[in-house]
């Protein structure tokens, strides 16, 4: 049996094969990437943030890591995380822009939204304020490292509000050992709002009063657990209760 030509079979080989070998090995046109970026910025522009996260920025950013658009991509991504209130992405995503790109030019903006992301994940007082505390960390560093800026200003009401948050939780969590009758942690938790948090006024003066009224109510306890200690307790008459 004749053989065909090694060259000309590798030639029919190649012909045949040459859209595969175009998609993996040629790189990809620019216009198709910044069609795809296009079109993330329309779908933002109607209030489609999840689209827009998902079918083009999110593909940049992984498809197409390279290209000029990457890296705006990723600042959008985050963009429409928070737009879409998906704060907790969000956050993370601003995270690992400021950690690829340290000294871009919009570090500012994406250290505010890294705070507002946090601060806005936190949804009620009886819930840990981890993330408050984090974002106060952000807010803060954001003043110290770029002072004079638009977003170190715009921290400064921030850092207020995430205090206001902070210490309205140590109060909430006082008056739960106050309704456990817990009254020397509760009156350890006012008296840390009053050291820590005594700029926040209206928290600062109800912790006074509820503080003072803890402690009261802890010297009472007190009192009354040493007395029976050395004298017994009205049960101990009473053996048969």
């Amino acid at each position: 049996m004749p053989k065909l030509p090694v060259l000309p079979l590798l030639a029919c080989l190649m012909l045949s094969g040459c859209g595969l070998i175009d998609e993996y090995f040629l790189p990809v046109s620019e216009d198709t990437v910044q069609e795809i970026y296009e079109n993330g910025n329309d779908a933002m522009r109607a209030g489609e943030y999840a689209k827009a996260a998902a079918q083009s920025y999110a593909r940049i950013k992984d498809d197409y890591p390279f290209s000029p658009y990457a890296i705006e991509a990723e600042l959008s991504l985050a963009d429409a995380y928070f737009l879409n209130k998906k704060y907790r992405e969000a956050a993370e995503a601003y995270r690992d822009f400021e950690t690829l790109h340290p000294r871009h030019s919009a570090i500012p903006y994406v250290l505010y939204q890294l705070g507002m992301s946090l601060k806005n994940s936190y949804r009620s007082v009886d819930q840990a304020s981890t993330e408050v505390a984090e974002a106060l960390e952000y807010f803060q560093r954001l003043q110290q490292s770029y002072p004079g800026t638009e977003y170190a200003e715009k921290a400064q009401e921030q850092i207020a509000e995430c205090r206001n948050l902070l210490a309205q939780r140590e109060v909430y969590i006082g008056d739960v050992f106050w309704s456990m009758g817990n009254y020397q942690a509760a009156w350890t938790r006012y008296r840390y709002v009053l050291e820590n948090y005594g700029d926040v006024t209206e928290v600062a003066d109800y912790a006074r009063k509820k503080g003072e009224d803890a402690y009261l109510r802890f010297r009472e306890k007190s009192a009354e657990t040493e007395r029976e200690k050395r004298q017994g307790t009205w049960k101990d008459y009473f053996r048969w209760l």
